[in-house]
Formats: C-alpha cells, structure tokens, sequence
C-alpha cells in the first residue's frame, strides 16, 4: 500500500519534473541561440548603418549646394585664398548620378592655390577640379598673386524609379 500510494506518486512527480526540467533547457538553449542571432543581426545593421553614412558624405542623395560651398570656403580659408565668386552651372544627370558643377574665382599666391586644389582632394565628398586656369600673375612684395578660375564639379545620386507596375511607395 505504502508503495502505490507513495512512492509511485512522487516517482510519478519526479519523472514529470525531469521532462518538464528538458524542456525548459530546450527553450533556454533555443532562447540563447536566438538572442546571439538578434545581438549578431543588430550589430551588423549598426555597421551598414555607419557605413551608409559614411557613404552619403562622400556620395550624397541631394546636391546640397550649401554644404559643397561651406567645404570649398573651408578649404580655401586654410589655404589663404580669396575665393571671389562662384557660379552654378546647370547639373547633368547620368544614369547613376548627377553632376553639379560650380565655376569658382579665386587669387592667392601661386603655392596658396596649390594648396587649395590639394585641400579640395582631400575632402570626404567626391570633387573635381578642371580646366583651371591662372592668370594675371602680379609681383606683390616677394610673391606672386594669380587670379585662378575653374570649374569644381561635384556629384550626387540619383534617387531609384519605381518600376512601371509597382504600387506608390515600393521600391
């Protein structure tokens, strides 16, 4: 009697525990391999986001004419060229980008102005510098000031069609 009551009910009890005690060690198991396949996923979506961002600075969505002329101000500040006037020309769109070229003036010392074709190289945004020209070379003190005229081109991305039969919105 004492065996069938007993002893057979907590047996009963114990087997339960331990099947329930597995289970639970699956789910924790799973609850584990979920959580480092959350925190993996998680940190590449920071890396592409970083990398996004880095990529917009370089090759941005919009032509941000405001910015590209900060950078060039910039840059001639430190090279101690005046930069006298620039002017936009109309932006020329290709399949993947466009371009957004801006005529510059500027006058400094000859090495000032190499120093600033350098330091437009060196910015994070993609910019050319073409058909320069210097001219007008005057003999102030031991140096001489030229006049320098050229065309910086910048660029931008062209934001991806829809195709023809997706809906608004759909990329």
């Amino acid at each position: 009697v004492y065996f069938v009551v007993f002893y057979s009910d907590i047996d009963g009890q114990i087997a339960s525990a331990k099947q329930q005690e597995g289970a639970l060690q699956n789910e924790l198991t799973q609850a584990k391999t979920s959580r480092d396949a959350y925190q993996k996923d998680l940190e590449e979506k920071t890396r592409r986001e970083q990398l996004a961002r880095e990529q917009k600075k370089i090759l941005p969505d919009d032509s941000e004419t405001p910015a590209f002329l900060s950078s060039l101000q910039a840059v001639a500040t430190i090279a101690g060229v005046n930069l006298t006037s620039w002017s936009p020309i109309d932006e020329s769109i290709g399949e993947f980008y466009a371009k957004v070229p801006m005529k510059l003036s500027l006058t400094g010392k000859f090495h000032q102005v190499a120093k600033f074709f350098h330091g437009v190289g060196q910015l994070d945004r993609i910019i050319n510098v073409e058909n320069i020209s210097m001219t007008e070379p005057k003999l102030e003190g031991d140096a001489y000031i030229v006049a320098a005229t050229c065309v910086a081109t910048t660029f931008h991305t062209i934001k991806a069609k829809a195709p023809a039969g997706a809906p608004q919105g759909a990329k």
